[in-house]
């Protein structure tokens, strides 16, 4: 089977971490009879240097064209790039919110799974890390604050900024309906997040969330205030299985789950439009300070490759080669440094990029 993947390596660890996914996904490639082409695109920071904006049309048209995008990280040090010096519409993060709109991927998806192996690095209390935890952060993307009107003006003598929170029903239906779908497959929970004592754009999400579950009545449907939520990631993340919710609560919840895990180089993303069309990333950001030295984690990224293969190309055991791949490497005792312990054995981005094409 042959399939066309658009590749952003993006800025920073982006191309070091975006070489390793690459490596793993032609070594199942190989080891199951396909073919990927690449198509290798800039955006971010290294297209506004390459030609003066975050992201050009011939790269939406390219991306368009192919069958999935693999992208790495994007954007630089905002205190020191000149990128952010910029107007807001021009900086690298502009480009990524328009790709986004522009292949109509509403729907983010996080798994956050602390592995076995992995529980020493895990941020929290040992007696709730021993339980483990494996949930999904379902995010709505291309709608609420991030997408609606924005101004900033002088009213009445004092300097005023405003951003507008909208949502429609269908927008909310359509990502109630992938959590609930996603939520079959795994342990039928959905846990959706909202403000609804304060915002009525939360009373609707709430409302319509509802009208979804009753097409599901196998899937136990819980709602939870966002601030609430907050805390019971870190209280006790093992309750929750799938969590939907909208633009922002969902950026900042799903970098705390990612952080309990043990390490934002450990998380995948998967961002879905509504056929089988999809944009696979890690989650964590470009980190320029260790950019070139060969020192990041590239499992996340590697996941993200894993997560293209089982949402977007339907190759379900593919994935799970690659998946078991990783599990492999760390039950070894291999490390990158950012989830180093003592007794395991420290190996570089490219290295540990390596074990894992040899494993899958």
């Amino acid at each position: 089977m042959t399939r066309n993947i658009a590749v952003i390596k993006g800025d920073g660890i982006g191309p070091e971490i975006v070489n390793e996914a690459m490596k793993v996904l032609d070594s199942a490639a190989q080891k199951f009879g396909h073919t990927f082409n690449y198509t290798q695109l800039l955006m971010g920071g290294c297209s506004i240097d390459a030609y003066g904006e975050p992201l050009t049309d011939e790269t939406i048209a390219a991306c368009k064209a192919a069958d999935a995008v693999l992208m790495g990280s994007i954007g630089g040090n905002t205190t020191t790039s000149p990128w952010y010096k910029l107007p807001a519409h021009l900086r690298p993060e502009a480009g990524l919110l328009k790709l986004r709109k522009s292949l109509g991927l509403f729907a983010n998806l996080r798994p956050c799974v602390l592995y076995p192996e992995l529980r020493a690095a895990c941020t929290l209390r040992e007696d709730i890390s021993e339980k483990g935890f494996d949930m999904l952060i379902m995010r709505e993307l291309t709608g609420g604050l991030y997408f609606g009107e924005r101004r900033t003006e002088e009213i009445d003598g004092v300097t005023t900024a405003i951003d507008t929170l909208k949502y429609d029903e269908n927008e909310i239906r359509r990502i109630a309906v992938k959590a609930f779908e996603v939520a079959m497959k795994r342990n039928k929970k959905v846990t959706s997040v909202d403000k609804a004592n304060v915002l009525d754009t939360s009373r609707l999400w709430r409302k319509i969330v509802e009208e979804v579950a009753k097409d599901y009545p196998e899937v136990t449907l819980e709602h939870a205030l966002v601030d609430s939520t907050a805390m019971q990631i870190v209280r006790n993340p093992s309750q929750f299985d799938v969590m939907v919710t909208e633009n922002m609560f969902g950026d900042i919840l799903s970098d705390e789950a990612a952080m309990v895990t043990g390490s934002l180089g450990m998380l995948p993303s998967a961002s879905l439009n509504e056929t089988s069309f999809g944009l696979y990333e890690p989650s964590g950001g470009s980190a320029p300070d260790i950019a070139g030295k060969n020192i990041a984690n590239p499992i996340a990224a590697i996941l993200s490759g894993a997560m293209l293969l089982r949402y977007s190309f339907d190759m379900q055991a593919e994935a799970d080669a690659v998946e078991n791949a990783v599990k492999q490497v760390l039950a070894e005792g291999y490390r990158t440094g950012d989830i180093m312990s003592e007794g395991c054995k420290q190996v570089s981005c490219s290295e540990m990029g390596s074990l894992i094409a040899e494993r899958v």
